[in-house]
């Protein structure tokens, strides 16, 4: 009998031995997988989030699969808002990797909370009309017309910051039909005929070119926009958010952004 139980008990060892030893090779091979991604990409794995100004929508999209791409096992969540909710945000605690903003004023303010910003684009102001300007907009004088419904973004936004730079620079009072809290909402407010022009990004008008009609401004009384990115303090996968950073000033990432329209820092 007891021969009989020590073979059952050698036998169940010797098979519980053959389950482990592919199980082992998997882990291996996993580390190893996850040993040359990194070797490779220069970056760890991760899943990041980003906090990203409402003008990066569309070009963050892309440039987030280009990424992701390239970077195999880590993925880009991106949450966008006007760049003061973003701060507000991060002041809250927010869990996310790495913050842009669309003005260097709303990084510099966050101070500890975040890494050693880096500039990673530059837009400039355009005035969005209803498709085919029916109201005859030529320039931001025509924006002071009190018959003209006119969209802004609020005071504490970048581009309205911008907005009221440039306006009151040429000392042109006008006077906003509403205030809104991103850019992407004026240029909706104009998208959907709510208002007859709006201050918007270049690059945002430009994703619409088929609902609003672009107006110009001359550079001399234009504004340059700053895109300043960094790392958030907080975020779990420091050395992630730091490459992916890193990665936004690279010859990939700033195509991306040029083919949007943005320019070079």
């Amino acid at each position: 009998m007891s021969y009989a139980f020590n073979g059952r008990r050698t036998a169940a060892a010797v098979l519980t031995a053959a389950l482990l030893v592919p199980l082992a090779a998997c882990g291996s091979d996993d580390s190893k997988k996850d040993s040359a991604a990194k070797a490779a990409t220069g970056a760890p794995k991760a899943n990041l989030t980003v906090l990203a100004a409402a003008s990066l929508t569309d070009v963050f999209r892309t440039a987030g699969a280009a990424y992701e791409r390239s970077h195999p096992g880590t993925r880009v969540t991106f949450s966008f808002a006007g760049s003061q909710e973003l701060a507000a945000q991060v002041k809250q605690g927010a869990p996310a990797d790495a913050l842009v903003t669309a003005d260097t004023k709303t990084m510099d303010g966050l101070g500890p909370d975040v890494g050693t910003p880096t500039v990673i684009a530059k837009n400039r102001l355009v005035i969005a009309t209803v498709e085919g300007n029916p109201k005859k907009v030529d320039d931001l004088k025509d924006l002071a017309d009190t018959e003209l419904k006119v969209v802004l973004a609020a005071p504490e936004v970048p581009v309205g910051r911008y907005s009221q730079k440039i306006l009151d620079a040429q000392k042109i009072d006008v006077k906003p039909v509403s205030q809104e809290p991103n850019v992407r909402a004026v240029l909706s407010k104009v998208e959907l005929g709510e208002a007859d022009a709006g201050l918007v990004y270049k690059t945002d008008a430009a994703t619409a070119t088929d609902k609003v009609d672009a107006v110009e401004i001359p550079d001399a009384q234009n504004a340059i926009a700053e895109y300043p990115a960094a790392t958030l303090k907080t975020s779990r996968n420091s050395e992630a958010a730091a490459a992916f950073v890193k990665w936004l000033s690279t010859p990939e990432a700033q195509k991306i952004l040029r083919d949007a329209g943005f320019q070079q820092p």
